[in-house]
């Protein structure tokens, strides 16, 4: 095509010269510019369209003979079907593209509908979809591939786009990007629109010429890397049948009329299907652990999971275990990403750089989380702002791909936590940052404190004294607070046990014990009060010291099921107990104990101690230890196969419940019911009394589900399904399971095992 464009040139160059017209003088009569008629002489530019070669024969006044010549030379320039139009302006792809089969599937399903469109429109066919350009934002943080996604959806998509497929790099990431209008401009030339109806047209009106180009052709065009919807906007096309895919760290948010697909990290799949293709079949079948644990270190992240795929290939002497050893240490793993000149940090700085001083600092300090995710409330306190200037900013660092939302929660990728944390070290001095951590965890420990004692007996709501950021009105929403905030309330009582502030931890236990009721299975009960009780020895307070490690030996029993260290963890309370006389904790003691005895089957030392903390807690005028006692007689007998006992047992209790009306908390209530009409269906269903049985397990479950306690319901729920199969009703106990396996997180492990094993078959 070269030597035809040539021969273009040499018959325009030939016909100036015989007309006696210099370059500028050619420019000046025929509106072509003096570049372009000096590019197409040399060959430098495709020939072009019909319209420029009539503007320039024209200017030279030709006669049809050589009129005819010049425009048989640039029809010889063409090749066959070209246009302008149709000029393909995409970089070299990326052969080993994986994943993204939603985002792929939806920008066909709106390329498609696009060419639907145009056909019903130009068939006159009424009623059919409407004839618009389609715009599909592709937003994610800095390294998830978007441009990768983009590109590749444009060659599958490109038949559809007959009239062109055009990339423009829109430069966002610079210090000072260019232009709209500076871009209009390159996109129309690329388009073939001839020198001389730019130049007619004049700067003012490019604009309106870029929109009506656009307007008039099926074409594809990618608008990739903008700053915002101010750069992105202009550019638009605001009529026509085209398809326009707009790639950008921000979310666009002011953009109107924009299909958005937002982009993330790949699966686990789907990154080891990745390295794979780069480091070759061979290496990543050799130890396909060491492959998860390199994907899993570089976050799933399309452009980390590139640099250690390169570096591997281009080291061939390395194993991919030492690649993700090397990876291992946190601090540093962003040094480690780097090959070549592709350095994951360098697409971080990009966007860093952009942030507001205040959304920087932020962004710098939500390293000190140590937990996976974040609340606006507790963000405020790492820069002491307001809590709604403070949401302004975290929206800030959403919006910019530095940070990601789940429902009202904001939490880092793992590679951008780490990039923050090495920003905190180099830019802020040592005390900022304690002092900054140390306000976080005093306001999480003080919310926590709060928060829990409305399950505390003689606390409940907040005092009016307390000045608050977040919404404790009610119960509920504390439960809620607690276990959103659970691993970073966590770090910070492990902070305040590290500090020896003694009495504070053994405060913020004191508050969760009945709370943790609420949260049976989130796991970290032990470590709770096991640092509390180490707490409390500390401050030598024998009555203190027995309260944490009653807690203490409850929840290795429960949350664990370490039955003996429980026991003598309760043996350890009884005597810190009686060496501060105080009888409530000693019939704490003895009512743990008798549990895990009961678990062990010792049905009769269990019977015994737990006749012991019912007198004890009678004695000691303690209306909710005497319903709990109670309640654990009832256990007993169910557990030994005294069925009727039972029954008889747990009915006195519900009696009891109801005779006590307020005088009980009324989650502790609650949860005794639940118990009892759960000990009561498993009594019934020793009795094979199925529907009875069933009818106070659906509510025990219905108590459950109320309080909202996912735990309680999911254990409920396997010994519902249980019992229905037991009844002959296999297909509500399927059911059961099936609604088991949906509680998501705080649903005993151990039940969900169950279900599942009932679903597969498994179970024995």
């Amino acid at each position: 095509m070269a030597e035809e464009s040539a021969a273009f040139g040499s018959v325009l160059r030939e016909l100036r010269l015989a007309a006696s017209l210099t370059l500028e003088g050619l420019a000046e009569v025929s509106g072509v510019s003096v570049r372009g008629i000096g590019d197409l002489e040399r060959g430098r530019r495709a020939a072009p369209q019909r319209r420029t070669v009539a503007a320039l024969a024209d200017g030279l006044c030709l006669a049809e003979p050589e009129r005819e010549r010049l425009l048989a030379a640039a029809r010889a320039g063409r090749s066959p079907g070209y246009s302008p139009a149709g000029v393909r302006a995409f970089p070299r792809g990326i052969d080993d593209f994986v994943g993204r089969e939603r985002e792929l599937g939806r920008l066909r399903e709106l390329a498609e509908g696009t060419h639907v469109a145009r056909r019903s429109a130009a068939r006159g066919v009424e009623g059919g979809p409407e004839v618009g350009v389609v715009v599909a934002a592709v937003s994610g943080p800095p390294g998830t591939g978007k441009t990768s996604l983009v590109l590749h959806a444009a060659r599958e998509l490109a038949d559809l786009f007959p009239d062109g497929q055009l990339l423009v790099d829109l430069r966002g990431m610079d210090d000072v990007p260019p232009e709209p209008v500076e871009l209009m401009l390159g996109v129309l030339k690329a388009l073939g629109v001839a020198d001389r109806d730019l130049a007619k047209a004049g700067p003012q009106g490019h604009p309106g010429l870029y929109r009506q180009v656009l307007a008039d052709r099926r074409c594809l065009l990618v608008l990739d890397n903008a700053r915002d919807e101010a750069q992105a906007r202009p550019l638009l096309p605001g009529s026509g049948t085209g398809m326009v895919l707009v790639t950008s760290r921000r979310m666009l948010t002011g953009l109107e009329s924009v299909h958005r697909l937002p982009l993330g990290e790949l699966s686990a799949d789907e990154a080891a299907v990745f390295l794979t293709g780069l480091v070759g079949e061979e290496r990543a079948a050799a130890d396909p652990a060491a492959l998860a644990e390199v994907a899993e270190r570089c976050g799933h992240l399309p452009l980390a999971l590139r640099v250690a795929g390169n570096w591997l290939a281009t080291r061939t002497g390395w194993s991919v275990r030492r690649l993700a050893d090397r990876l291992a240490f946190e601090e540093r793993r962003l040094d480690a990403l780097t090959a070549g000149d592709l350095r994951v940090s360098a697409a971080f700085d990009l966007s860093y750089r952009q942030l507001t001083p205040t959304a920087a600092l932020l962004f710098r300090r939500l390293a000190l989380v140590e937990g996976p995710d974040v609340g606006a409330a507790c963000a405020a306190r790492l820069t002491g702002q307001q809590l709604f200037d403070a949401e302004d900013t975290l929206e800030e660092l959403v919006e910019t791909g530095l940070l990601g939302t789940d429902g009202d929660r904001y939490r880092f990728h793992d590679l951008l936590r780490l990039y923050a944390r090495a920003s905190l070290a180099a830019e802020e001095s040592t005390e900022d940052t304690e002092r900054a951590r140390a306000a976080m965890h005093h306001w999480l420990l003080e919310t926590a404190v709060v928060a829990g004692r409305w399950y505390e007996p003689g606390h409940g709501a907040p005092p009016a004294t307390w000045q608050g950021t977040v919404d404790l009105s009610t119960a509920e929403k504390a439960r809620r607070w607690l276990q959103a905030e659970g691993a970073n309330w966590l770090a910070a009582l492990h902070r305040a046990a590290s500090a020896e502030e003694h009495a504070v931890v053994v405060e913020v236990a004191e508050a969760l014990h009945w709370f943790s009721d609420q949260w049976i299975y989130w796991g970290h009960w032990p470590e709770v009060f096991g640092t509390a009780a180490r707490s409390a020895q500390e401050l030598g307070d024998p009555l203190v010291e027995a309260t944490q490690l009653n807690y203490h030996a409850w929840a290795l029993l429960l949350c664990e099921g370490r039955h003996h260290d429980s026991i003598a963890r309760a043996a350890q309370a009884l005597t810190a107990a009686e060496r501060a006389g105080d009888t409530v904790q000693q019939a704490w003691a003895h009512f743990y104990t008798a549990w895990a005895l009961r678990w062990l089957g010792d049905y009769t030392p269990a019977a015994e101690h737990n006749q012991r903390a019912a007198r004890l807690f009678q004695d000691a005028g303690d209306m909710h230890g005497t319903v709990q006692a109670m309640s654990g007689h009832g256990s007993v007998l169910v557990e030994a196969g005294r069925a009727e006992e039972a029954i008889a047992a747990n009915l006195r209790v519900l009696a009891f419940l109801d005779a006590a009306g307020d005088r009980l908390e009324p989650h502790i209530a609650l949860f005794t019911r639940f118990s009892r009409h759960h000990g009561n269906g498993r009594a019934y269903a020793l009795l094979k009394r199925w529907d009875e049985a069933v009818e106070h397990l659906r509510s025990a479950l219905e108590l459950s589900h109320d309080s909202g306690n996912t735990g309680l319901e999911s254990r409920c729920l396997v010994d519902l399904g249980q019992v229905l199969l037991d009844a002959g009703r296999a297909a509500e106990g399927q059911d059961a399971f099936t609604r088991c396996l949906a509680l998501g997180a705080g649903a005993d492990p151990r039940a969900v095992t169950e279900a599942r094993d009932q679903l597969t078959g498994r179970a024995t």
